[in-house]
């Protein structure tokens, strides 16, 4: 009892900030690399970096490596009161106006494995170097 009780906290802690559930909301449509995250959300880099860390610890969101990239995605929850609390989290963000902003902007996204030659902040984040540290965090 005592051990779900801590998770719930966890949850309800990665769930308390609206960073943290705009990333949730643009991961309502699928995988999403931490560059495509950064620019929909206009945040830095190291400030997505840390919020999907915390949703990660949380078990929030999955990563899966492809190449030197993280992709981010929804993570599948055991527990099933924490999976109906998520449930219920996920279906109010697709009512909120700035994850429906934030979405529009993710759709017009290039990837970060295609950097175009004037997007000096995608192409500095994305280099082979800007990856792998992306891979150790």
């Amino acid at each position: 009892m005592a051990k779900q009780l801590n998770e719930m906290e966890t949850l309800f802690r990665a769930l308390a900030d609206a960073t943290r559930l705009r990333i949730l909301g643009l991961l309502l449509t699928g995988e999403v690399c931490v560059c495509d995250i950064h620019e929909s959300l206009k945040i830095p880099q190291p400030k997505a970096s840390r919020h999907l860390a915390y949703l990660r610890r949380s078990g929030l969101v999955d990563t899966r490596r492809e190449g030197l990239w993280i992709h981010y995605r929804l993570g599948k929850l055991a527990d099933p009161v924490t999976a109906a609390i998520v449930d219920a989290v996920r279906h109010a963000l697709t009512h909120v106006d700035t994850v429906h902003r934030d979405a529009a902007r993710l759709q017009k996204t290039t990837g970060c494995c295609a950097p175009t030659p004037d997007d000096v902040t995608r192409a500095a984040c994305c280099t082979p170097q800007a990856a792998a540290l992306n891979v150790m965090r």
